[in-house]
């Protein structure tokens, strides 16, 4: 089956409505371009260093004026959409990073919140300690579509294989892996790891990302991605705003662990401690 993508990458601010605006705009673009599937970066709501002004202007799911308006554009598209994740109170001291799965009907298919907190200190000042503000999730998510066999994941998961590896053993076809990167770890890091999960799965990995300067203290690497299940990049966004299209063969997912048939082969070990 061919699937035609889009993948939406924006600067994302401090206000929901503006960012809201820009996501329906970018969306709607992208469906006009004929993506059946249409993917937008981590935390698209909102990008802000202060928590008092998440408090006072973030919502619960149920009142989040931004879920509400791309559920709808996923419906008027009759498009499937990732909403790659959304910052949203939760009723406890702390924040969810929330991703969305919605259907071409508007309905919510699914939703998974990220594992992995991103609590670094890169250097030269720049420190970041994400599970003081958003609460960690403890399951994995796999959704069975008419477009494929999807398992979610959030930025800093890319850097745990098992989760990846877990999701394409119960049988991911694609992986999602929406992103606020960095730009020195994105530099480093960002084509190698995600060359590397859809090495080690036979997946399409699927990677929107936020870009540019949010605030003068944080700014984010962009480059979304699309990587074969061979290990092929086959988009990069680079730094600029906008939609970028793809066409995905899912026959390549069972072609490429047909070659290398990986997932098959795990064997039981132990591990020993040699003491000189």
């Amino acid at each position: 089956m061919k699937l035609c993508i889009g993948l939406v990458q924006f600067t994302a601010g401090d206000d929901p409505a503006a960012n809201c605006e820009a996501l329906q705009r970018y969306v709607n673009e992208a469906a006009d371009g004929g993506s059946r599937f249409v993917l937008t970066p981590e935390v698209s709501n909102i990008i802000s260093s202060s928590r008092s002004h998440q408090m006072d202007v973030l919502h619960r799911q149920d009142d989040d004026q931004t879920l509400k308006a791309l559920r709808a554009v996923a419906k008027a598209r009759q498009i499937f959409l990732l909403i790659g994740s959304l910052a949203l109170k939760s009723g406890e001291d702390r924040f969810l990073n929330r991703s969305f799965l919605i259907s071409p009907l508007g309905e919510i298919i699914t939703h998974y919140d990220k594992i992995h907190m991103f609590d670094v200190a890169l250097g030269g000042g720049e420190s970041y300690r994400e599970s003081a503000q958003f609460q960690p999730g403890n399951r994995a998510v796999l959704a069975e579509t008419d477009i494929g066999k999807i398992g979610l994941t959030i930025c800093y998961d890319l850097r745990f294989p098992h989760l990846h590896r877990t999701l394409a053993m119960a049988g991911a076809e694609i992986l999602t892996v929406p992103a606020a990167f960095t730009v020195p770890t994105g530099k480093a890091h960002w084509h190698t790891l995600l060359k590397a999960r859809a090495i080690e799965t036979g997946c399409f990995i699927l990677a929107p990302a936020m870009v540019g300067q949010h605030s003068p203290k944080r700014a984010t690497y962009g480059h979304s991605l699309v990587v074969s299940p061979w290990g092929e990049v086959l988009a990069d966004a680079g730094t600029a705003e906008g939609v970028t299209f793809a066409t995905l063969d899912l026959s390549l997912v069972q072609e490429a662990r047909a070659k290398i048939p990986a997932l098959s082969h795990d064997r039981e070990f132990t591990l020993d401690h040699a003491h000189q």
